[in-house]
């Protein structure tokens, strides 16, 4: 896509308030902010209204994966993105330790590692997918972010203390009570769409929509602090683990370096991540806090630590009911709560603002009827579902280690299996590889290519054309390329034309308006055509491929004369694998069916990985 399609609107009064606008957004965290940016650089009116201050104060999420950096590569914040995180990869690994540091004899020993997002000798397998690579982003540096990006492009439509406090709806629109925190002043806001990014906090109750499947599976108590583990024998590692005989069978938490200038065991600060019950008394008192880090990590009683912030939270398996309710929208954690392990939650939620952003710009500019915007239900529903699952799965995957290590109920014995286990026997060695190989299951977190790449669509806008799913579905590592409708534009790098400086990506070819037809040079004429002849609302730009070298034609999966509809997500709508016989009906026909948003079938598509949801979080180790 390119920065010319995007417009900044015009300024908005801080004191004035409209009495309407196009889309009302409640809640500014990264999926509130981005649909103000998606939406007001399509030119459509924003007004986002947050209870809170814009001040960040804690890092949250930090892993922003490929298919959410292309997302952000579309709002024009990706380079800085990648400006301000780490330049070397080093950093793409997790490890398992029983501490970090000390002087006891299993003290500071390393359990295992595995390669992660894209890193070391997964680096070419991911280059495949996208042009994109992940990132590493702590949300308190993210979120300040994107609303400098919004506050350019929306000025004066970005609020801060002001809540959402009662929606009324009609068949016109829908009516929000907009509430100060500070001044309890009013204001009704009269919007054509709403979309809820609010966290669940209130939209839920607000819109009448339940939440299907776990709560309070597990509870965590979060740190933000500084302190020094320049000492730790790890050197590069931003994610470890920590799994000790004291603890059992169960995680004792983790550490994440975030900088802001090393995101190694030089890490100026941290995010510390300790389970609940490692919290012995009074959590206010600021002594037992630092004792539960100290314990975990095996740090002196006198390691000075310096509290910045902290919270504590409970792992969820949560999917709301619908997305949609008349003309409000769920978007990220308020219509889908899950655990990190995997780092899908954010990642999902931008997603979805790609995915909905584009259809209410599309709907408002008259492009296409209102029933486009129930694709985003049937499309995002499912997906986030199978997220949840997933991530619910991935949180199981670090007890198998403890158990293989012989870490149980009896502290002493599991000393003494580490004694075992650290052996040059027969049973250690046999221990030193049942560690390894539970240590290395923990790739279907962190190098989960199929899912963070591969997620596609069963139905929605767009023409399924029959073909069966590429690989194994239950394989969440092996990712699959394909034009197949429904899944995701392959990926290719175009060897430059006369005159161009270096190589383009098929992906940085798709317009942020409307649909984009992809098909050969010698093609392009009569596909321009058959678009020409189908007429409509909706605008179409057919893009001819130049393929010098021939790298596009060994992903495309259609022949010379075929061409590829895409969607502005990049989503594949329509494949025609060869000039039809009728290319004008064809094409009118599948014009037709993505812009009404597709067939849509009565069944739920989430309620298989609502029943996974509920099986992981009943074997869930608190």
């Amino acid at each position: 896509m390119h920065a010319d399609d995007t417009r900044a609107l015009p300024p908005l009064g801080e004191d004035e308030w409209p009495e309407q606008t196009d889309v009302l957004i409640m809640g500014g965290g990264p999926v509130g902010l981005s649909c103000a940016l998606l939406l007001a650089q399509r030119g459509i009116d924003v007004l986002l209204v947050d209870r809170r201050d814009f001040v960040f104060r804690f890092p949250r999420a930090h892993l922003l994966n490929m298919r959410t950096m292309e997302a952000f590569s579309d709002m024009g914040v990706a380079d800085d993105i990648y400006a301000a995180t780490p330049q070397h990869d080093r950093w793409r690994k997790a490890v398992w330790y029983t501490t970090a540091l000390g002087d006891g004899p299993f003290d500071g020993m390393k359990i295992g590692e595995v390669v992660a997002w894209g890193g070391g000798d997964d680096a070419e397998r991911y280059a495949s997918a996208g042009p994109r690579r992940h990132a590493n982003m702590p949300q308190i540096r993210l979120d300040p972010l994107l609303h400098r990006h919004a506050l350019a492009d929306a000025p004066g439509r970005i609020r801060k203390l002001q809540e959402v406090v009662a929606v009324e709806q009609d068949a016109d629109s829908i009516t929000a009570t907009v509430r100060g925190v500070e001044t309890g002043e009013q204001h009704r806001i009269r919007a054509k769409y709403l979309i809820a990014a609010d966290g669940g906090r209130d939209s839920g109750r607000l819109l009448g929509i339940e939440q299907e499947g776990r709560a309070d599976l597990r509870e965590v108590v979060n740190y933000h602090v500084k302190m020094d583990l320049s000492e730790w024998a790890e050197e590069d590692a931003l994610l470890a683990h920590f799994m000790h005989p004291a603890g059992g069978a169960r995680r004792r938490g983790t550490i994440q370096a975030i900088g802001p200038e090393h995101y190694d065991r030089h890490s100026e600060e941290w995010l510390v991540s300790v389970a609940a019950w490692m919290v012995e008394g009074d959590r206010d008192d600021e002594t037992v806090l630092f004792d539960s880090i100290r314990r975990m990590l095996g740090l002196p009683d006198d390691h000075d630590i310096e509290m910045i912030s902290t919270t504590h939270w409970t792992y969820n398996g949560l999917i709301a009911e619908r997305f949609r309710s008349g003309r409000a929208f769920l978007a990220g954690d308020a219509g889908h709560q899950h655990p990190p392990t995997g780092g899908l939650g954010v990642n999902g939620g931008i997603q979805d603002a790609h995915n909905l952003c584009w259809k209410i710009a599309a709907v408002l500019h008259g492009q296409a009827p209102d029933s486009l915007l129930d694709s985003y239900d049937a499309e995002r529903r499912p997906t986030v579902a199978w997220y949840t699952a997933h991530s619910l799965e991935n949180a199981n995957r670090h007890p198998p280690i403890a158990l293989a290590l012989g870490f149980g109920e009896d502290e002493a014995e599991g000393f003494r299996s580490l004694e075992r286990y650290v052996s040059d026997t027969p049973e250690g060695e046999r221990m030193r590889q049942e560690v390894e190989a539970a240590v290395q299951h923990n790739a279907y977190d962190y190098g989960q290519l199929a899912v963070e790449c591969g997620y596609h669509y069963w139905a929605g806008a767009f023409v399924p054309d029959g073909t069966p799913l590429p690989g194994d579905q239950s394989d969440p590592i092996t990712f699959h390329s394909t034009s197949r409708p429904g899944h995701h534009l392959p990926h290719a790098w175009l060897a430059p034309s006369a005159g161009e400086s270096g190589r383009r990506a098929v992906h940085d070819l798709v317009r942020a308006e409307g649909l984009t037809l992809l098909t050969s040079p010698t093609a392009a004429p009569r596909w321009k055509a058959a678009v020409s002849a189908a007429g409509g609302a909706m605008p179409v730009t057919v893009v001819p491929v130049f393929d010098g070298d021939g790298s596009w034609a060994s992903v495309r999966q259609i022949t010379e004369s075929g061409a590829l509809l895409v969607r502005p997500d990049r989503k594949v709508a329509w494949r025609a694998t060869h000039l039809p016989h009728d290319p004008e009906s064809a094409f009118r026909d599948a014009l037709q069916t993505v812009v009404r948003g597709g067939d849509i079938p009565a069944e739920d598509l989430a309620a298989p990985y609502l029943e996974r949801i509920r099986a992981a979080a009943g074997v869930l180790v608190r």
